[in-house]
């Protein structure tokens, strides 16, 4: 088994990541109804950071930039487990939010490098989106940190979890609405617009692109 996955995470590093951002997504409900659930969280945080580093090696990315955010971010991770400071909260969503903006940067340029689309391009496009759902999902993190009413939803407390955050970043990204959660403070509602042109941005230019040279490669 152990095999067949390594295999095909070499094969298909995208796919590889982008199956493990999804996990993460079904996975995280689960782990926060836990006892120690913030730690459960900030495992499998550092885990998708580390095949993420993994992954921006194979792109025109600088893997040093990469490995150095995600060491300290690590570092902040392990203190905020160990010490319990939630202090650094802000700090390293922060760094993670700035880590997944660069991991999928550097896979557009991977995946803009050349005049053809192969298959593991196809699941690049797929893991970006990912990438910068999350990237904006830490922004969302970081503002509620620094203003805790800066997301609500009817009849529900105003600190939103790590999942309602994320499934706010995928509405916003895909355009498909806000949902039941809503951005309130001015910061948050900025950061909402700005997630809402980026995915615009990304379907229009990068996504549209692919399918041009999918479709002329067949041709």
């Amino acid at each position: 088994m152990l095999k067949f996955v390594f295999s095909h995470s070499t094969r298909h590093p995208s796919a590889f990541l982008f199956l493990v951002q999804i996990l993460g997504v079904l996975l995280y409900p689960f782990m926060e109804e836990a006892r120690h659930a913030e730690i459960a969280l900030n495992i499998f945080g550092i885990l998708v950071l580390c095949i993420t580093t993994g992954m921006v090696r194979r792109t025109p990315g600088l893997t040093w930039i990469s490995a150095a955010l995600a060491a300290v971010i690590i570092v902040l991770l392990a203190l905020q487990m160990a010490r319990e400071l939630p202090g650094l909260l802000p700090w390293s969503s922060g760094l993670e939010a700035l880590f997944y903006f660069y991991a999928a940067g550097s896979l557009i340029a991977y995946m803009m490098e050349d005049y053809r689309t192969t298959t593991d391009e196809l699941f690049a496009a797929a893991a970006t989106f990912t990438l910068l759902a999350w990237g904006f999902t830490h922004c969302f993190v970081v503002t509620q940190a620094l203003h805790p009413h800066a997301f609500s939803a009817p009849g529900e407390p105003a600190l939103r979890t790590w999942s309602d955050l994320n499934h706010l970043s995928f509405a916003l990204l895909s355009s498909t609405g806000m949902g039941a959660i809503v951005a309130v403070s001015s910061h948050a509602r900025a950061i909402a617009s700005l997630e809402m042109m980026v995915g615009v941005m990304y379907l229009a230019g990068v996504v549209t692109r692919l399918i041009a040279f999918t479709t002329q490669t067949r041709g």
